[in-house]
């Protein structure tokens, strides 16, 4: 089973990108800095169900430290647009993209998404 943190921040099986407000404040997803709630930056979902992503880990290709998949997934990534709002007035703007994904996966099971690949090398 993955790690509910991965998943709840993650995977999503359908959604829009006008879904990115909603989705991540529905699902309680945020940074903590000083101790603090404040909104997050950027969240990607990866639009597949849980055992696809699952075979990342399993069946991809290794990247540096990084699992990278065999093929593409359907991604949105909700961008925040609203930068000086305090956490929960996050206002995102979500974009549709299809590409492989980058994941940390430990055994053989993903606890990180990875939009840069230079981390992967780090």
């Amino acid at each position: 089973m993955l790690q509910h943190k991965f998943k709840n921040q993650h995977i999503k099986t359908q959604m829009n990108t006008r879904d990115c407000k909603r989705v991540i404040s529905q699902r309680g997803i945020f940074k903590v800095e000083d101790n603090k709630k404040v909104c997050k930056p950027v969240n990607t979902f990866i639009l597949a169900d849980e055992s696809k992503v699952i075979s990342v880990c399993q069946n991809g290709t290794k990247q540096g430290k990084c699992m990278k998949s065999n093929e593409n997934f359907k991604l949105v990534t909700c961008r925040l647009t609203n930068n000086q709002a305090d956490y929960p007035e996050c206002l995102y703007q979500g974009a549709r993209y299809n590409r492989p994904v980058l994941l940390l996966c430990e055994n053989l099971l993903p606890f990180h998404y990875e939009a840069n690949f230079g981390n992967c090398l780090a």
